[in-house]
């Protein structure tokens, strides 16, 4: 596996022309930002782990995020499958690394925001996914989505500056 590579990263736009071009190019921003986070490790890099006890690690994050990404997915009536985790594995996302996996890991996660991607193209961010425990807009979807992808940037800076220094970005 080579390492993988950063991503283009756009600006998000001051005066964005509405709430949906808002919302998704903060979302579009954070997917890339967590690339950018793990571009040029080596797979045992990605695999490091924060500190004991912790699970986290940049290849966790990924695949974590591949998961997540199944609020959208709810949107396209196709059916649900986890990569990761199941009821009696549910951190298996953390947990199950493998630095030899990392190039697959890296595709389930693309195509894991592709399918988000293309699960929402037309829906109106009043649309409704009627299958959670309540009513869930498209609107709450993308931000919960931004802060979920805020937040664990923020750990993969951490992490990225424990294993060769580097910061910002």
């Amino acid at each position: 596996m080579s390492p993988w590579l950063p991503p283009e990263r756009r600006k998000t736009a001051r005066v964005p022309g509405d709430e949906r071009d808002a919302l998704e190019s903060w979302l579009e921003y954070h997917r890339a930002t967590l690339l950018t986070k793990c571009a040029g490790l080596t797979p045992e890099q990605l695999v490091t782990r924060s500190c004991p006890p912790s699970t986290l690690s940049l290849l966790g994050l990924v695949r974590h995020m591949a998961e997540v990404e199944s609020w959208f997915h709810a949107f396209d009536g196709q059916p649900e499958g986890h990569p990761y985790v199941s009821q009696d594995r549910p951190d298996a996302d953390f947990e199950d690394l493998d630095p030899e996996r990392a190039d697959q890991d890296l595709a389930v996660y693309q195509a894991s925001v592709e399918r988000s991607r293309a699960a929402v193209i037309g829906r109106s961010l009043d649309d409704l996914i009627t299958q959670a425990s309540q009513p869930t807009s498209l609107r709450w979807v993308y931000q919960h989505m931004i802060e979920e992808y805020a937040r664990h940037n923020g750990h993969a800076d951490l992490i990225r500056e424990r294993i060769d220094g580097v910061t910002g970005s």
